[in-house]
């Protein structure tokens, strides 16, 4: 397949959800693995990863924060296999931290990929694993022929396409009022492990027993999951309906060789207060919504509903960080309108020359509710719950209910090595620290109203307190891109010491020496900063340009008010900004325009 090499593609509306809400809770990681029947041999899979990478070079990349979007940038990071470490589903996009969004890891026979959701869906992710175990079987046993999994004229572009853009149509279908779902309780502190079930069933008992029923496998295991989750669902709750968010394969209704998202969802729902609770009567509703929901033409409502928000004239012009408030907020109420999730991954099919090799596949993700994946996988499906709940009530319900179908499933307890626990130092550090400063201000407040009102110093002292946690809180939440925090720090301590100057009627310290003794440091410590972390010049040079500009500007302007008395300093400040511009021009803009000219447009659904 073509090789050629991409810069970046923006990120839209749907990948902002994947990274404006995203916690230790809920990482918008998801896991297929698949086990051998022979022990991994590192090395050999290190090298079978990166000839996955030279087929699907798409996955390496990293996700940056613009002005308006997200966006995804190609990267040169090298993937490093190594020994499970930590517990399934741990975070890997950290904001402001530049690394890649999938990590391969093994635990004795067993290999792991794990991808952040705004890269791919799970056909994507199903198509690079299938492609990696290849690779790997090949390392290890010369003698197997090399079989392609994926057309040979294959193209990066063929990897891209926007299959969301291809289909849309403007059409628009009607609003659908979702009420309040009934959610789950009992969740466990954050920091606490992800609770995962494992089982497997046959595939040849769960068909015949669908085709008895006259449904789908998939709507039997959605009535059995709801039925399950019912069996632990308090009378008084009954008013309010359970409902599972099932995700939808689009590639299955429009044509597409797309290796980004391109999926849609179902909702389908019972409400027990007004219907019968049989497993009959559950199994009829369920029946009847696939039927009239799962068709091209809701598919495509789904399609215009999504991109009529992604395309919306004002939306693009909205910055991002008030993008990233306003679609957490979305998904915390969309979250109210969900019970739990049930995700069908389908068959993961494999040339039969690397069969005799492969026990099984399997796969789970990270959620903040309750969910159930499957795949299936040479006549056998596996199936994965995870939850944050301190309970496995729901699970056992499924289990059983499951038997009473003639369906035996067989739980695997799950084999993980030891693992460390989440590093929560630093942030117990600052949440300490908050406190301190809370505390700090309060005894201040009190007792200066208990020692008399003759001068409220205390409220002095409280705006220095609070310029203190701002100044640290913007350091801890931007320590992973020390150039931005260098930026947000030079305003805000700029813009805080004229403040406090004009507090005391403007003595003018704050402009005559404060301003330009921050820029002259800040330029200097960006210069470092950019020298021991090697970045290029298209990683540094927005930052330099950025304060460059703001101290000449601010400098200008405030000379212009006449708020300057002392031109010595704003105007040595200025000059040095000047020729930090003057000396980028000069000596780096080649080198930033040809990093910028490989950029490319192609929109990347999340």
């Amino acid at each position: 397949m073509s090789k050629e090499k991409k810069s970046w593609r923006k990120l839209d509306n749907a990948a902002l959800l994947f990274s404006a809400d995203n916690n230790i809770r809920d990482t918008r990681v998801f896991r297929f693995y698949c086990e051998l029947k022979e022990d991994i041999v590192e090395e050999l899979l290190q090298k079978a990863l990166e000839r996955t990478l030279e087929v699907y070079p798409i996955f390496q990349a990293t996700m940056r924060a613009g002005l308006f979007w997200h966006y995804l940038e190609a990267s040169d990071i090298k993937p490093v296999v190594v020994e499970e470490y930590k517990e399934p589903c741990r975070a890997l996009y950290i904001r402001d931290k530049k690394a890649l969004l999938f990590e391969v890891t093994y635990y004795k026979n067993r290999i792991n990929f794990e991808v952040f959701h705004a890269l791919t869906d799970g056909t994507g992710a199903t198509l690079f694993l299938r492609e990696l175990v290849k690779q790997y079987l090949l390392e290890r046993y010369k003698e197997l022929p090399d079989v392609s999994l994926h057309p040979e004229d294959m193209t990066l572009q063929d990897q891209e396409n926007d299959g969301f853009a291809k289909y849309y149509t403007k059409r628009k279908g009607s609003k659908i009022k979702r009420p309040i779902a009934f959610q789950l309780r009992k969740i466990v502190p954050s920091y606490k492990t992800l609770q995962i079930s494992e089982a497997t069933m046959e595939v040849d008992a769960l068909l015949k027993r669908a085709r008895e029923l006259g449904c789908s496998m998939s709507v039997l295991v959605t009535t059995l999951l709801i039925c399950a989750i019912h069996q632990e669902m308090p009378k008084l709750q009954e008013k309010k309906p359970i409902v599972l968010m099932v995700p939808v394969n689009l590639r299955k209704f429009f044509a597409s060789t797309s290796m980004l998202n391109f999926f849609a969802w179902i909702e389908p729902r019972y409400n027990f207060s007004e219907e019968a609770g049989d497993f009959e009567a559950v199994l009829a509703t369920v029946k009847t919504y696939y039927a009239e929901h799962l068709t091209a033409e809701r598919m495509e409502e789904h399609i215009n509903q999504y991109l009529s928000l992604e395309r919306h004239p004002i939306g693009n012009f909205v910055p991002l960080i008030i993008k990233n408030w306003g679609i957490a907020i979305g998904s915390r109420r969309r979250r109210q309108e969900i019970t739990a999730i049930f995700s069908n991954m389908s068959v993961v099919e494999m040339p039969e020359v690397y069969t005799p090799y492969i026990e099984r596949f399997g796969v789970f993700t990270s959620t903040p509710k309750m969910e159930l994946c499957i795949c299936s996988y040479e006549g056998d499906i596996s199936l994965g719950f995870t939850s944050r709940f301190d309970t496995t009530n729901i699970q056992r319900n499924f289990y059983r209910l499951m038997e009473e179908q003639g369906v035996k499933a067989t739980v695997k307890e799950p084999v993980y090595p030891e693992t460390d626990t989440p590093n929560l130092t630093s942030l117990t550090i600052y949440k300490w620290f908050s406190f301190a400063c809370i505390l700090a201000a309060v005894i201040c407040l009190t007792v200066n109203f208990l020692g008399g009102h003759n001068s409220w110093w205390s409220l002095v002292a409280v705006a220095g307190i609070g310029c203190l946690w701002t100044t640290i809180s913007v350091g801890y939440y931007k320590r992973n891109n020390l150039l931005k925090s260098v930026m947000w720090l030079y305003v805000l301590l700029t813009c805080g010491s004229m403040v406090w100057d004009a507090a005391y009627d403007f003595r003018g310290w704050s402009v005559d020496y404060v301003f330009p003794a921050i820029s002259i440091v800040v330029l200097l410590s960006m210069l470092i900063i950019s020298r021991l972390q090697a970045h290029t010049a298209k990683e540094y040079m927005i930052y330099f340009l950025m304060a460059a500009f703001y101290c000449i500007a601010v400098s200008v302007v405030l000379i212009l008010l006449g708020a300057v008395k002392t031109f010595h300093f704003p105007v040595i400040a200025s000059a040095l900004a000047f020729l930090v511009v003057v000396v980028l021009m000069i000596f780096k803009w080649k080198d930033f325009k040809e990093e910028m000219s490989k950029k490319f447009h192609t929109r990347h659904n999340g």
